[in-house]
């Protein structure tokens, strides 16, 4: 309801300003540094004084007389120097929030796509990898609770030079038949075997650099995909991906389709992207330095020269290699070509085995019953550090002519995770003395040191259900860890989500698992508690009103409750679940919708501690008291819900 006004407010007084003074100017509004100012200020008068040379008080005096009356709004007062001050009807808005008018379906912008995960195939999800799943799924559900149509894409590169690394160590350092690693994929844990195995294959890289040449020859082999070493790497890259999206249905996080690079270069994708490169003069062939032999793409296409020059970055970047193989953004040009319905190819799907509702590209003709991509709009959910890559992506549409779509392809970038140090010895991590005395350590996977993400659920779900036997003893134990379950969910997601996607995370443990703070457990615990306010009602014999059925006379009667400040300002704050979703979407930050749970949980905590529901004696007060707390219930629940956070029975 308050975003509504937030739309309609500016609208409305530009068009009377044209109407009545024939004045066209921008309306803004602004929030009062004062409640009792009222809800809205708009500035507009200091605006046109320069336009109009007169003193912006005058001005205002103008334009409240030509204002005139506006739906829902109370009153429009002159405030300081010129500033209009706007006061909503509260007996209206309340009104409208008890009994809202009938809901219109909201118009998309088109499909929108996001790409998150993309996880190599090769090892065990980690911490870094959480941040992108989580950042990714919650601007999902933030778009499809606004009302756009989003798809979800989870990019498998099962034919890169991680895959390649671990067939290596397969097949050259332990001696392993297909038949064998089959049987360890089919065991538990297989993508902890590999975790380990890529470790140990890139420190023998280190130790004997000749060995390098067996990555060049299954790279080859695999991206071939004739003979047994391509089996063996989409053996080990399938049995990775089942891993990681059982490790990421933990966290209720879910995708509509897997596209693999495999059939980027089986269906010719990325040759028919090449052609077009050619053809466009977007790559040459490098004929003398470093590069001879290889395709490349000018910096001068996706990098400032100037800034190049200056940074003395090399003047191109490789997009086919002298031996012929791809480069990884190469495959991504063609890929980003076909998000858009650019290619003029398309895959072919089919279901993905043990995962309903998840579809997977398949270089096997198969029966079209669904069609993917072809996006209005495109986010890539990727590090910042791969920025410079997201460039060249950028860069290659431009280079075909294509300029809307690279201004509606936007890298949805994000910083690294690191662990505090206290973290590293919660988990059992050695870390030096040196370590110790850092704000935090940061972790690598390709040197086998960091946090896989299904050990830390497990330690945030065994750290929580020690805190739920401690105030639960006599719940069954499954409940329990049920209900731990859900608090670490909303402790890791909540962690995850609250910082600035350009902030450097030190995850800390015992930070996110906290009852207090701003923590997902805190947000969880104020909606678990305004539950057990109606549940107590009724357990208490009472009948909650049926609030969409009150007669007008009785909602005026709560509204004059409204009288009372706190409870107006505590009204306000729990209707602005829409303006905050929208102001994160339309920055696209999820944390500013994190902060809002948080002040939504402080809010009500401030409800529940002065106003005692239960035991209000004023009939009409303790009628707006028990509606405030069922909106309440339901906003929380909601906000979470969109941050991907479930809510416990109890804590």
């Amino acid at each position: 309801m308050f975003h509504q006004f937030e739309k309609s407010i500016p609208t409305a007084v530009a068009e009377r300003l044209s109407q009545q003074l024939q004045i066209e100017a921008p309306v803004h509004l602004e929030q009062p540094r004062d409640a009792k100012f009222g809800e809205f200020a708009l500035p507009v008068a200091f605006q046109l004084a320069r336009q109009l040379k007169q003193a912006p008080k005058a001005i205002a005096e103008k334009l409240v007389e030509a204002i005139g009356a506006l739906p829902g709004v109370a009153a429009i007062e002159i405030a300081g120097n010129g500033y209009l001050n706007v006061r909503l009807d509260r007996g209206a808005y309340l009104a409208s929030l008890i009994q809202p008018p009938a809901a219109t379906a909201a118009a998309g912008t088109g499909k929108i796509i996001i790409e998150h995960t993309n996880i190599n195939p090769n090892k065990a999800a980690h911490i870094g990898h959480l941040r992108n799943a989580i950042l990714g799924d919650t601007f999902v559900r933030m778009l499809r609770a606004s009302g756009e149509t989003v798809e979800v894409q989870n990019y498998i590169d099962n034919t890169g030079v991680q895959v390649a690394d671990v067939v290596v160590g397969f097949k050259y350092l332990e001696h392993k038949t297909i038949a064998e690693v089959e049987a360890l994929a089919a065991a538990p844990r297989f993508d902890y075997y590999c975790w380990d195995l890529y470790a140990r294959t890139s420190s023998y890289y280190k130790e004997h650099p000749d060995s390098l040449a067996w990555r060049a020859e299954v790279l080859h082999s695999i991206e071939a995909g004739t003979d047994e070493v391509s089996q063996l790497g989409h053996l080990v890259a399938n049995a990775i991906v089942a891993c990681h999206l059982r490790t990421m249905a933990r966290l209720h996080i879910a995708y509509d389709v897997l596209p693999r690079e495999s059939e980027i270069l089986h269906l010719r994708f990325w040759a028919s992207a090449f052609e077009l490169l050619k053809e466009r003069k977007a790559l040459f062939l490098e004929s003398e330095g470093k590069n001879k032999g290889c395709w490349v793409m000018p910096a001068s296409a996706f990098r400032d020269a100037a800034r190049a020059e200056e940074e003395d970055i090399d003047d191109s970047k490789v997009i086919v290699r002298s031996n012929g193989t791809v480069t990884y953004v190469g495959k991504d040009i063609a890929y980003q070509l076909w998000k858009f319905g650019l290619l003029g190819k398309d895959f072919f799907y089919e279901p993905l085995a043990g995962f309903p509702g998840v579809m997977v590209s398949t270089a096997t003709p198969q029966p079209a019953t669904q069609q993917f991509g072809a996006g209005k709009t495109v986010y890539n959910v990727i590090d910042s550090r791969q920025s410079y890559l997201q460039d060249v992506v950028v860069a290659g549409l431009r280079a075909l002519g294509y300029e809307q779509q690279a201004e509606q392809s936007i890298h949805f970038s994000y910083e690294m995770v690191a662990l505090t140090p206290r973290t590293c010895i919660d988990l059992r991590i050695p870390i030096s003395e040196e370590d110790q005395k850092k704000p935090y350590v940061e972790v690598s996977g390709r040197k086998g040191l960091g946090v896989k993400a299904d050990d830390l659920l497990n330690e945030l779900i065994e750290t929580a259900g020690r805190e739920v036997a401690s105030r639960n003893a006599e719940a069954a134990e499954s409940e329990r860890v049920e209900i731990s379950t859900r608090i670490a969910i909303g402790a890791l997601r909540y962690f995850m989500l609250k910082f600035t996607r350009n902030t450097v995370i030190a995850f800390d443990l015992q930070e996110a698992l906290s009852f207090t703070g701003e923590t997902g457990p805190y947000v969880q615990y104020a909606a678990v508690r305004a539950g057990r306010i109606l549940t107590k009602l009724v357990d208490q014999g009472e009948t909650l009103p049926n609030f969409s059925q009150l007669p007008p006379e009785q909602i005026s009667a709560m509204a004059a409750e409204l009288a009372d400040e706190n409870l107006w300002q505590l009204t306000l704050a729990v209707s602005k679940l829409e303006s905050a979703l929208n102001r994160s979407i339309g920055s696209g930050e999820p944390a500013h919708l994190a902060r809002y749970a948080f002040q939504l949980a402080q809010s009500f905590s401030t409800f529940y501690e002065n106003y005692p529901v239960i035991y209000e004696k004023n009939p009409d007060k303790k009628r707006l008291l028990l509606w405030m707390t069922g909106y309440f219930a339901t906003q929380l629940q909601r906000t979470l819900g969109i941050l991907g956070i479930p809510v416990p029975a109890y804590m």
